[in-house]
């Protein structure tokens, strides 16, 4: 497997300043914020939001998880998943839910995400915020904030790791390894940072 740096820990640090800056731009009442992270990386990842958004805008910033594997099509695909606990930890009544993931690829996870969220509740408005967005969208789903967009092979996988939960910071391409070790990786498109306006 060739591991490939997308972003540095410098890097990664500075893409979720802006990101937690996108997000209080659109939103006029920060204390109306939820986040909810998709497991498993996206819960870790909105809680590192949340506290760079409370840095932010002084306000304390709610912050949840919300498992939406129950609601997958997919599940034949995809294969058996660990159900983890949803933490909703207020009522969703005038909240600006922000569903938070670390990759987008197909579209069904968030599909299921946003069915899962209704049997919540009904909040004053649903974003989408992920790290990376990697292509290959089988539905039509797009994010709100995204830290970079990156061109993949299906074959490929993207890595996010975070500090307190990983020995280093950074995201990364997974590329198998072909022909055996030493083999070339042909080299992917290069990544953009990209940002698409909250609706």
């Amino acid at each position: 497997m060739a591991r490939l740096e997308l972003l540095s820990g410098v890097e990664l640090a500075r893409t979720l300043d802006r990101l937690a800056t996108q997000v209080l731009e659109t939103e006029p009442d920060p204390p109306a914020l939820l986040l909810l992270g998709i497991p498993t990386r996206g819960v870790a990842l909105a809680e590192v939001l949340a506290h760079r958004l409370e840095a932010l805008c002084g306000h304390a910033v709610d912050c949840g998880s919300l498992d939406p594997t129950f609601h997958r099509d997919d599940l034949d695909r995809v294969g058996t998943r660990l159900v983890q606990p949803t933490a909703m930890p207020v009522g969703l009544e005038g909240r600006h839910v922000v569903l938070v993931d670390d990759v987008i690829f197909t579209g069904r996870t968030v599909r299921a995400a946003l069915e899962a969220l209704q049997a919540w509740g009904r909040p004053r408005r649903v974003s989408l915020l992920v790290m990376v967005d990697r292509g290959h969208r089988e539905l039509p789903i797009q994010p709100d904030f995204c830290g970079r967009v990156v061109p993949t092979r299906l074959q490929e996988s993207i890595q996010l790791c975070l500090r307190g939960i990983d020995p280093e910071e950074g995201v990364y391409l997974l590329t198998p390894a072909v022909g055996g070790a030493g083999a070339e990786v042909s080299p992917t498109p290069s990544s953009a940072p990209s940002s698409a306006p909250s609706p």
